[in-house]
């Protein structure tokens, strides 16, 4: 029957899990509409579409001289 020889640290166990929760990077699409990337499933934050047809009335961006 496996024994473990002695108790393994806090600082050990916890470097061994580390790996497990990594965040995945979400995968980004072209706007059809803009060309803009934004999220699959999701309303363009550029132009305010989604799935062909405006959603959200998204105003000019403007730079402040």
């Amino acid at each position: 029957m496996a024994v473990p020889k002695g108790k393994v640290s806090r600082a050990r166990r916890d470097k061994r899990r580390s790996s497990h929760w990594k965040l995945a990077v979400p995968g980004l699409v072209k706007c059809p509409k803009c060309g803009a990337l934004r999220q699959s499933h999701r309303m363009c934050p550029e132009c305010g579409t989604y799935n062909g047809r405006t959603v959200k009335v998204v105003e000019a961006k403007t730079q402040a001289e």
